[in-house]
Formats: C-alpha cells, structure tokens, sequence
C-alpha cells in the first residue's frame, strides 16, 4: 500500500476498504473527504448516489473502469486524473473504446495523464468489447450488479461494518469473466456498486444518508 493520509485510506480499493477504523465519524461530518475538496464533491454528488445512466451505459462503465484503475493506488488519484481518462478513453462511451488498437494503447501508455498500466488498459477495451455483446444480447451490467447485489440492511456504523466483497460480488466476477470482462474482482465489483447507488454504505448519520 503506498503512503496515504487519512482521507486517502477512506478511499483506497474503490472506497473506503482499507480503512477499518473503530469509531463513527463526528455527528453531522461526512463519512470521508473532509480533508480535501475534490474528496468532499465526490462524497456528496456521486458515491452511493444513484443515477440515470444513457442507453450504453457509459457512465457505468466509466465508474467500473477507474474502479479498475484504481487498484493499488489512492483513489484521490484516480479522482485527480479523472478528466485526463476521459479526454484518453473518448468519454468511455464503450463503442468508441471498442474500436481502440494498438496505436491507441501506445498512445495510452504514453499519456502521464493517466494510470500508464498495460494490462488496465488492455481491460479497458476486452470490457468495452464485453459490454457491447451483454448490450447485443439485450443485457445491461446494471442488472447483472443489481442483481448481485446484498440486500438492504442497517446503516453501518463505522467502516468496519462494511464488507470488502460479498458472495454476490463473488459470484458476479465469474459471471463477467466468462463474458470476457477483465479487472473485475469482487472487491472492484462491490466498489462499483456502492460508487454507483446500488449499494449505500455511508454510515449512520453521514449527512449524505439522510
């Protein structure tokens, strides 16, 4: 794990998996990203917020591709490359990523923009490839992350009470591996699902919960 501050565990592996501290957040103060701006935005407007995604999913499909990019890294480094990755993976809109070679994966690998990962980049495009066939078939990845994910429970109280993957999150890696998806572990998975609303995991009396 590479040196972080405090907000950076709360973000770590998608989220907040790494830290597991014992004690609640003060009353009335968000569950993470106090101690940044671009933390604080993220926390209020998108993660466990959900939302209405275009036909292609391609705001999905960009939350499970910086999941993917994030492992192994601080996630404020993700948020702080974020429009770097947009601008190199045209928006993320999967048909266009589809259509990537390998000029463009050098193009990728020179860009400091972004995380300059071959094997990231590589699933980037198998999974652009991956949803295009889930979308022919008359799927979406929302349903299959909806449809594995736990079923509502209490808010947790601190984050320890939240899981790092679940068995759903496990079941569905195998499901999109066999689908050609790549990078897609449980614990990305889960991520995703609670960056995206399906799952909320901010703690009792986050702001955000209410």
């Amino acid at each position: 794990m590479t040196n972080t501050s405090p907000d950076d565990l709360r973000l770590d592996v998608g989220g907040i998996h790494t830290l597991r501290q014992a004690d609640p957040p003060a009353s009335g103060a968000r569950c993470f990203g106090d101690g940044d701006p671009l933390y604080a935005a993220y926390h209020d407007t998108e993660w466990g917020v959900p939302f209405t995604d275009s036909p292609d999913e391609r705001e999905l499909f960009e939350r499970l591709s910086l999941e993917a990019f994030q492992s192994g890294l601080s996630w404020i480094t993700i948020l702080r490359k974020r429009d770097a990755f947009r601008a190199a993976f045209a928006g993320f809109v999967p048909e266009v990523v589809a259509t990537f070679d390998d000029d463009d994966v050098a193009r990728h690998l020179a860009d400091p923009g972004i995380v300059r990962n071959r094997l990231k980049v590589h699933a980037t495009i198998a999974n652009a490839h991956a949803l295009a066939a889930l979308h022919s078939e008359g799927g979406t990845l929302r349903a299959l992350l909806e449809e594995h994910a736990p079923e509502p429970g209490p808010p947790p109280a601190t984050f320890a009470d939240v899981p790092p993957e679940t068995p759903g999150s496990r079941a569905l890696t195998k499901v999109l591996k066999k689908r050609g998806f790549a990078f897609v572990g449980p614990t990305t998975l889960y991520s995703t699902m609670e960056a995206v609303g399906i799952v909320n995991d901010h703690l009792a009396g986050c702001p955000t919960r209410a």
